[in-house]
């Protein structure tokens, strides 16, 4: 087709959705400027568009729920027959990683320009001692699990339009970070156009719209428009392993938690923290009407929040950390003729071209889908609390809580403990009493492997200037 056929059916389709005005600069763009405008503009659901102009304007749902209540949870403390079910649910797990059939989702759409970084949120180093980026403690993770059930670990990296080709090339350099490259699979979220408070399009500039990613719930779209869960079924997956790229401590290869999903017959489940703070600024699960979801922190009220049971702890304790596992047949059920999934608004001041073309300022509203929301349409759940200092430490903010000095401090702290109960020596502590210890994922994954594995003589520690690595002989 060409350009020109293409122009004059795209500002057809424009015009009928009342849109035209995304051509209002088109004289005035060279070659390129059109070819871009054309192509997102091919790529606008204009349909999708005019559902989220009514969503915009209908303004928030009228809250006149029952309040919710907290869910039930797999606790860390079990008592006889929890941990009669927990052996057999990881002995399952084992079983399903082992025959292969765990597919790992990674979301890792983001940029790390809030770190101060230019790249990828993933390419950003959190090694203690190594400076080992984000992606490649996870796919040494992944090494590791391949290693451990001698299995393949098809990993499915969700991108954005904004990184997928430097993503992309990242890897490629890498070697995909010691993994077979037909296991890493690339695919992109969609990009939703942002709306004034009039229902219109916004401009970037004048040879671009003003888009931004679907959110997190979008993977469950791309994962079905861009075949990836027909791949899945083509390499006899059948269950997701679903991690966010900013938690070095996460451990997507984990038979309890796959394995008490499977022995549920859930379709959705989800691994929570304890919240010990009731401002804590994290979305908890709560049930209502029977189904289950997360409750976000701005939603749960300030008397629920500070509500605690008769132990003393918060009610409303279980923190959602982003950690899934999904079966293939529901990512299927829940994308079936589009994704199904609720729009969630948030209208803010963006940079936005004006009516002359140039930069101003301007208020518009960005529509996210959020991957949670989906467990509400789970008949089964399993929600299993995982504890914080081994799984959980975000790498979000440049300083502060949940930054990459807090998570350097935690891994630190996680690993001279292995190295302290194995009865080793440990580097010296820095003026902030961190002693700088970084235990390769290739090599253990807890500190039951690790004393195992070094008690076999398969650990090598090399003292460097940073601090002490421990990583396979050989």
């Amino acid at each position: 087709m060409s350009t020109t056929l293409d122009e004059s059916e795209l500002r057809e389709v424009a015009a009928t959705a009342g849109q035209e005005h995304v051509f209002a600069f088109w004289e005035e763009l060279d070659s390129a400027g059109r070819e871009n405008l054309l192509r997102e503009v091919a790529g606008v659901d204009f349909g999708l568009v005019a559902e989220l102009a009514r969503l915009r304007t209908a303004g928030p749902a009228q809250d006149d729920e029952e309040p919710p209540i907290p869910p039930s949870v797999f606790p860390l403390k079990r008592s006889a027959d929890q941990k009669e079910h927990a052996l057999a649910a990881r002995r399952l797990g084992e079983d399903l990683l082992s025959g292969g059939k765990v597919a790992y989702v990674l979301v890792a759409g983001g940029q790390a320009s809030r770190l101060g970084y230019d790249g990828p949120k993933g390419a950003f180093p959190v090694g203690p001692v190594t400076g080992r980026t984000l992606f490649e403690v996870h796919a040494r993770r992944l090494r590791a699990a391949a290693l451990r059930y001698g299995c393949r670990t098809p990993w499915f990296v969700m991108t954005s339009q904004a990184n997928d080709a430097p993503t992309r090339a990242i890897f490629e350099e890498n070697g995909h970070f010691g993994l077979p490259a037909e296991d890493v699979v690339f695919f992109s979220q969609d990009m939703i156009p942002a709306l004034d408070d009039d229902g219109k399009i916004l401009l970037s500039r004048k040879a671009g719209l003003f888009l931004a990613p679907n959110g997190h719930g979008g993977v469950l779209g791309a994962l079905a428009t861009s075949g990836a869960l027909g791949t899945m079924r083509e390499r006899g997956v059948d269950l997701i392993s679903y991690f966010q790229v900013d938690n070095p401590l996460v451990r997507p290869a984990d038979p309890l938690f796959l394995g008490l999903h499977r022995r549920s017959k859930a379709g959705m489940s989800t691994k929570v923290v304890e919240k010990t703070e009731p401002d804590e600024k994290v979305g908890v699960l709560g049930v209502r009407g029977g189904r289950i979801g997360i409750v976000e922190y701005s939603d749960l009220s300030e008397e629920l929040r500070q509500a605690r049971d008769s132990s003393g702890r918060l009610r409303f304790r279980a923190g959602n950390i982003a950690v899934h596992a999904l079966d293939v047949k529901f990512a299927e059920e829940v994308t079936r003729g589009g994704l199904q999934l609720p729009w969630h608004l948030a209208r803010k001041r963006m940079t936005v071209a004006g009516g002359d073309g140039s930069p101003v300022d301007a208020w518009g509203t960005k529509f996210e889908t959020f991957v949670f929301d989906a467990l509400a349409r789970s008949p089964v759940s399993v929600t299993l609390e995982v504890q914080r200092a081994l799984e959980f430490s975000p790498v979000k903010n440049a300083e502060g809580s949940d930054s990459p000095a807090t998570a350097r401090a935690d891994l630190c702290r996680l690993f001279a403990g292995w190295v302290r109960a194995a009865g080793l020596e440990l580097p010296a502590g820095g003026e902030d009493g961190l002693e700088v210890v970084e235990v390769d994922p290739l090599l253990a994954e807890d500190e039951g492997e690790f004393l195992a594995v070094h008690g076999e003589g398969r650990a090598v520690r090399t003292e460097l200037e940073t601090g002490h690595l421990y990583e396979p002989r050989g």
